[in-house]
């Protein structure tokens, strides 16, 4: 029996997955080099992030109609050249207002273009192991900053930041382009981008995207999904904060949230695993409970030790959660529409993504220390186990051919 071809698509995933994430979680690396080199403000160049992130949400929709009228490969195609595009031209911006908007749209919106259309491609390709697959590309996804932001560190050692920033951008057409023409639709009826004829049990195959977005589910799980963001981001961006406000070296403290980012990629894995085996549901309301557990353990972890085993035990937990949603989407739609679903899914969520920082800024400035923050993310991470609880059952799949995957 030859490979299944849905194994081919997680490659694919997980490869420009982390070039594309790598785009907007490598910024962080930029940061002093810019102001250094440029005299722009820490302030200012950081904005770009904040703009990457909402252009990737507000173009969640966007690819995940493009996905599901054009198919993945068009969609990703077009995200590695807009990638590319965009990094090479901002690595000879001049102005700040020119690298704001050149690279805050481009890697926002190319990141965007990766994360859901591959989600959802994935999510069409498997049945019996759809768990697995999908959390195997977001593990991609995490892989960005694993890998990039310390290839964008040596550059910028061995050269500056123009040279590193212009080399991202030529890796993103070296590798994102001939990757994405590996891309080719699920075995599907009627010739429909990204179907699956052997769709969830229970499912109208002929759902409209407007019927799916008045199904209570859909609402619970995008809901989920915002308040489960919404309470893991501000700690992960305050992380390193917190552990220098506990008397950690700086350097020290910046290993606190890579402890945090690898436990979350072992994180993706194992629960995809234990979500084919136990449900998608059960897993999901058992990361967020963990994660909310995690986040109240953070405001009584005040020793190096201390933070390592928390930060662990939340990186595991938060990126056990996130791939969870795509699976119970797939789960509760049909293929045909999971890229705008999916989509609309995102982009509520990158909404709670963007909520953390500031936040946790404002409760930090007001009250000298980071305890509320701690008390008000377990808080929204309750609530969103406690949403996640009243998704209902999944019925049980029908039996399918053995290519079914």
């Amino acid at each position: 029996m030859g490979l299944f071809y849905g194994w081919v698509i997680v490659a694919v995933g997980i490869v420009v997955g982390c070039i594309s994430m790598g785009g907007v979680m490598s910024l962080g690396v930029f940061l002093q080099p810019m102001a250094d080199s440029v005299g722009w403000s820490h302030t200012g160049i950081a904005a770009a992030s904040t703009l990457a992130f909402l252009w990737m949400g507000v173009g969640g929709f966007l690819w995940g109609w493009l996905y599901d009228r054009y198919g993945a490969r068009a969609v990703v195609l077009f995200g590695g050249l807009l990638q590319g595009v965009g990094l090479v031209v901002a690595s000879q911006a001049q102005s700040l207002l020119v690298f704001l908007i050149v690279y805050g749209t481009a890697a926002g919106l190319a990141a965007g273009a990766a994360y859901v259309p591959l989600t959802a491609a994935t999510a069409s390709w498997f049945v019996r192991h759809r768990s697995l697959a999908v959390s195997l590309v977001s593990a991609g996804l995490a892989l960005g900053t694993t890998l990039m932001a310390p290839l964008a560190r040596w550059l910028i050692l061995a050269h500056d930041w123009r040279f590193a920033m212009l080399t991202l951008g030529i890796i993103a057409w070296t590798i994102i382009l001939p990757a994405a023409l590996l891309l080719r639709p699920a075995p599907a009826t009627g010739g429909t981008p990204g179907a699956n004829p052997f769709a969830s049990g229970g499912v109208p195959a002929d759902m409209t995207v407007g019927q799916a977005l008045k199904m209570p589910v859909f609402w619970i799980l995008s809901l989920a999904n915002f308040a489960c963001c919404a309470a893991h981001s501000g700690p992960i961006f305050h992380m390193v904060s917190y552990a220098a406000y506990c008397g950690v070296a700086p350097l020290t403290a910046a290993t606190v949230l890579g402890a945090a980012g690898l436990a979350a990629l072992f994180g993706r894995i194992l629960c995809g695993l234990l979500a084919d085996h136990t449900g998608a549901k059960r897993t999901l309301v058992g990361c967020l409970m963990l994660q909310a557990l995690a986040i109240a353990l953070f405001a009584a972890a005040h020793e190096l030790d201390a933070l390592y085993a928390v930060s662990i035990l939340f990186g595991f937990s938060y990126g056990g959660a996130m791939p969870l949603y795509a699976i119970l989407v797939r789960e509760h739609f049909p293929a045909k529409i999971m890229g705008r679903v999916f989509g609309v899914v995102a982009m509520i969520a990158s909404l709670g993504m963007a909520l953390g920082p500031p936040v946790g800024g404002w409760l930090f400035d007001q009250f000298g220390g980071y305890g509320w923050l701690y008390i008000a993310s377990s808080g929204i991470g309750i609530a969103a186990a406690l949403m996640a609880m009243t998704v209902r059952p999944h019925p049980p799949r029908p039996m399918v051919l053995a290519t079914a995957r």
